[in-house]
């Protein structure tokens, strides 16, 4: 059984820095995409960072050199580092895996996690 649980969410002033966990069990990250998504009321849901089986990663160009996706495949968890929080980051994050190559299209993603509530104040 394939499940995703995040954790790591919060509330933090603009600037400041939060890491996202999401634990992963019934397979192995090292076998699949694994990808970072946010939504926000009224808006669909955005890709933020993905990283495939072998490390490769790929960011939003809103989030380039703030956040950083990583993963621990002994510990079968991914990771998103954020780092000089805006209050436009503020939303809903979701981890999510693929069978599919990584991409920052959430349509590809076939399992979710139910989210992590974000929120940045200025």
């Amino acid at each position: 059984q394939v499940q995703l649980v995040e954790s790591g969410g919060g509330s933090v002033q603009a600037g400041g820095s939060l890491t996202l966990s999401c634990a992963a069990s019934g397979f192995r990250l090292s076998s699949y995409s694994m990808g970072w998504f946010r939504q926000t009321p009224g808006k669909e849901r955005e890709g933020v960072a993905a990283i495939g089986g072998g490390g490769t990663t790929t960011y939003a160009d809103s989030v380039k050199g703030r956040f950083t996706i990583s993963k621990d495949n002994a510990k079968n968890t991914l990771y998103l580092q954020m780092n000089s929080l805006k209050p436009e980051d503020t939303a809903m994050y979701y981890c999510a895996a693929s069978n599919f190559y990584y991409d920052l299209r959430p349509d590809i993603y076939k399992h979710w996690g139910q989210g992590t509530q974000v929120t940045v104040s200025s």
